[in-house]
């Protein structure tokens, strides 16, 4: 199981100013308890939360090894993913932590900008690829114009064979794509109506990615599962996603720490952090007054651009590090110049460590708050854990701030001031 620890938060390591009392902790332990109890009683009464159930759908699994296994028979080189925000990031984390050389080649396409569509469009083998489109409704404009442009080059590669190289991942009964999907005969897997597309990593979204990476699904989902019962703890101490949002809120309502660091010091896990950065902002982004303001880091590349500024500039920001235990062993070489000789024979895992360290102490000197999530090893069981964990935070911050996690109004007019433009320029 990860551990989180909030040691790097709390008064008692830092002071009473800029620390956490154990008197605050107390305060919420009440409420919280209440909070778990109402998430896991709203789970048996409505599908408000219905991504909490997806680990469990065996039917689902099935359909995505199935749709795997065509791909592999089908001799298939080449997935192109068309899928944006949640659609995206989640893949592309599954992407960085899973692929190897030997895996499909899997290109995610979740951007419109002509001049990288046009090298997609020259370097794919189209006779050996296929398209999977993400979008539950259909109507996701960068993912739709995307995917009619990549059809349209299998069409002149494949002819008719083209829509069996098309998967659909969309609403299993209504929307645009559900409709074109029967339409032009492309194999299609679910979104659960009831799942909005950030929190889909459950879904054939995740799942077949996995699949294509010929990851073990069932450790990821067994990972998921147990963090579910973890979650449903009522002591605060036992209980993950509790204990991550209780840092959360406290740090950011009594003690002024405005901004939430994500900060992996896993590379394979940079968009991990983008992800939770897009959960917490498009799910509690909602007041002008006070919701946590996520921004996404990767260590150790950003000490060397940001660590100045979150020591010694103002006491804005807390870090949320991301570690992981055990690491591949790689060596540094024994003969190196004698300057460099307190390296020598270490390990890249030990120099890794020691920058965290370095970083996290640096951190506790100045009295700036952090809490860390260590995964033994990044691997299916632990990734599912840590997914699932970071998404049940996020509906107990939700409860704390008094916020509505789903949905996300604030970003529906840009998108409808775009096909407004689009449509005047047609017409």
């Amino acid at each position: 199981m990860l551990h989180v620890d909030i040691t790097g938060s709390l008064a008692k390591t830092l002071t009473p100013s800029v620390g956490i009392p154990e008197r605050d902790l107390t305060a919420l332990r009440t409420s919280m308890k209440r909070f778990i109890e109402d998430f896991q009683r709203e789970r048996t009464e409505s599908d408000i939360h219905a991504w909490a159930d997806d680990p469990y759908n065996d039917n689902v699994i099935r359909q995505v090894r199935s749709v795997a296994k065509m791909i592999k028979d089908d001799k298939i080189q080449t997935v192109l993913w068309i899928g944006i925000g949640g659609s995206g990031l989640g893949p592309q984390v599954l992407q960085e932590v899973f692929e190897t050389p030997e895996t499909i080649e899997f290109i995610l396409v979740d951007v419109v900008d002509p001049s990288i569509l046009s090298l997609y469009l020259s370097i794919v083998d189209w006779k050996h690829a296929a398209v999977v489109v993400v979008s539950k409704s259909g109507e996701t404009l960068e993912s739709m114009s995307a995917f009619f442009l990549l059809y349209e080059e299998l069409k002149k590669s494949l002819g008719r064979k083209a829509a069996s190289r098309v998967i659909a991942i969309t609403d299993p009964e209504k929307g645009f794509l559900r409709k074109y999907s029967a339409e032009e005969g492309f194999i299609t897997l679910p979104i659960p109506s009831a799942v909005g597309g950030r929190y889909c990593i459950f879904t054939p979204v995740g799942l077949l990615p996995l699949a294509l990476f010929e990851a073990d699904i069932t450790k990821f989902l067994q990972g998921a599962q147990d963090m579910d019962q973890a979650c449903r703890k009522n002591k605060l101490e036992e209980n993950p996603a509790a204990l991550l949002a209780s840092a959360q809120y406290l740090l950011d309502t009594k003690k002024g720490y405005l901004m939430r660091v994500i900060m992996p010091y896993v590379q394979k896990l940079r968009s991990l952090a983008r992800w939770n950065q897009q959960l917490i902002a498009e799910s509690l982004g909602k007041n002008e007054v006070l919701n946590p303001f996520p921004v996404a880091a990767i260590g150790t590349q950003d000490q060397h651009s940001l660590l100045q500024q979150w020591v010694q500039g103002p006491h804005k920001a807390w870090h949320l590090f991301i570690t992981e235990t055990e690491k591949p062993r790689l060596t540094v070489p024994r003969d190196v110049p004698k300057e460099w000789s307190y390296i020598g024979g270490k390990s890249f895992g030990q120099i890794l460590d020691a920058e965290f360290t370095g970083t996290n102490q640096g951190l506790t000197a100045a009295k700036r708050a952090h809490v860390t999530i260590s995964l033994a090893r990044l691997d299916e069981y632990h990734l599912g854990q840590l997914f699932y964990l970071l998404l049940t935070e996020v509906v107990l911050l939700g409860k704390l701030y008094r916020i509505d996690p789903y949905g996300q109004p604030g970003v529906e007019y840009s998108k409808k001031i775009a096909k407004e433009l689009l449509g005047e320029s047609r017409a």
